[in-house]
């Protein structure tokens, strides 16, 4: 679990497609490998433990003195920007929360619902103003004032259009220096989870749903019996 709150910017050194990955039966398998600089990241980290890397929740599998290197999944991939990562690029990254510890953000699982588009970017004061276009299956998660994780970074929704499938937030200026979202320019991809609160919130009501339309249904049948009896 983390908290959306970024701890430091790290680089991507390499994204490459090896042919060598030990599988678990000990056969060699062809896989996807991540590298990243970072420094704040590393404290504490140990081989297995989770970083999240712009809102993915990523498995370290090798560590070194200023690097990291993390497995990317097929479905990591098809849910991500990441296959269009390049060597230089920065990426939001943080150590997962601690147990107890405070949370300035809100609940992050890491788990990408999928991406958007920047579609426009304007100055207010000294905050930045970002609207963000994607598809009617994460639109519908997000509310406006509520939370949503835009390449791991917990961020507050400002309006949300269901119809254009856009919702728009706000950086402030501390913000702005701290993230990879002010330096993309309109046209770029971002990595998104909604509020999973939504989520869980929808499974439940979906499973209430059937019970109270048969319970209607059953009250109905009993209107019109006692309505023929009069």
């Amino acid at each position: 679990m983390f908290t959306g709150i970024v701890e430091e910017m790290g680089t991507v050194v390499s994204l490459e497609e090896r042919e060598d990955m030990t599988l678990w039966d000990g056969t060699l398998g062809k896989g996807t490998e991540l590298t990243v600089k970072a420094d704040v990241a590393l404290q504490g980290a140990y081989l297995g433990c989770s970083i999240c890397v712009s809102g993915v929740c990523l498995t370290a599998t090798a560590l070194a003195d200023d690097t990291f290197k993390v497995g990317l999944a097929p479905e990591t991939l098809s849910k991500t920007y990441f296959k269009s990562l390049k060597p230089g690029e920065l990426v939001n990254l943080e150590r997962a929360s601690v147990i107890g510890g405070r949370n300035s953000g809100h609940n992050v699982q890491g788990h990408v619902d999928g991406t958007g588009e920047i579609i426009e970017k304007r100055t207010d004061k000294d905050s930045l103003w970002i609207k963000v276009r994607t598809s009617p299956e994460i639109i519908r998660y997000i509310v406006p004032k509520g939370f949503v994780a835009i390449d791991g970074t917990s961020l507050t929704v400002v309006d949300v259009n269901r119809e254009e499938n856009w919702f728009t937030f706000m950086l402030i200026e501390y913000t702005q220096k701290k993230i990879i979202v002010p330096g993309k320019p309109v046209g770029s991809l971002v990595n998104i989870e909604a509020d999973v609160l939504g989520k869980y919130s929808e499974n439940a009501v979906a499973a209430f749903l059937p019970r109270l339309e048969a319970l209607e249904a059953k009250i109905a049948s009993l209107e019109q019996k006692l309505a023929s009896k009069n």
